[in-house]
């Protein structure tokens, strides 16, 4: 009887290993195939670039046109404009005739009083910059515009300025170069 008991379980380990085996076999190749037969290309940068005719870009400075001035300002601004493009695309960045054209300004760089406490006085400070965008792409006029982009930071008003401003304007303006990058070539 033990050695019936035995050879049951001998081949009910064989038909499980073999059970187990075919299973692989069969997801292998179903993997394999997957792979092989179907082509799925996702972009995970949002870019929507039709790579065959729009090679280039031109970014041209920005200057600062707001009646209030933080100095390094402008070159945070632009440093950060053209490498959103440059990570996130390949298009190559050129000095003129670039398949798509990016120029503006900055317009406004302000602060306000946001809220005030208890006692009267202000609990929060806004600070704000507004950008004027004019977009051309030399392929497809029908997407050229011309637009504002705001972004806002607020901070404690038991701070200065001077204490928060550089990171603050880092904040905004990574906040309206992504809202530059999907209103150019994101298409959303």
């Amino acid at each position: 009887m033990i050695g019936f008991i035995t050879a049951m379980n001998k081949i009910g380990q064989i038909n499980l290993r073999r059970a187990v085996t075919v299973a692989m076999v069969i997801l292998v190749t179903h993997i394999v195939f997957l792979f092989s037969s179907c082509s799925i290309s996702y972009k995970f940068n949002g870019a929507s670039i039709d790579y065959t005719t729009t090679k280039t870009i031109q970014i041209a400075d920005f200057p600062i046109r707001s009646n209030y001035v933080w100095g390094p300002m402008s070159s945070i601004f632009n440093n950060q404009l053209k490498d959103q493009y440059a990570n996130h695309t390949k298009l190559i960045q050129v000095k003129r005739n670039g398949d798509l054209k990016l120029e503006g300004e900055i317009t406004k760089y302000e602060q306000r009083n946001k809220s005030v406490s208890a006692e009267g006085h202000s609990a929060q400070v806004e600070l704000s910059m507004t950008v004027n965008v004019r977009f051309k792409n030399n392929n497809k006029h029908t997407d050229d515009f011309e637009k504002q982009f705001t972004a806002t930071q607020s901070y404690d008003s038991n701070l200065s300025l001077n204490a928060v401003q550089e990171e603050l304007v880092t904040q905004m303006v990574k906040e309206i170069c992504d809202q530059i990058f999907n209103a150019t070539v994101a298409n959303w």
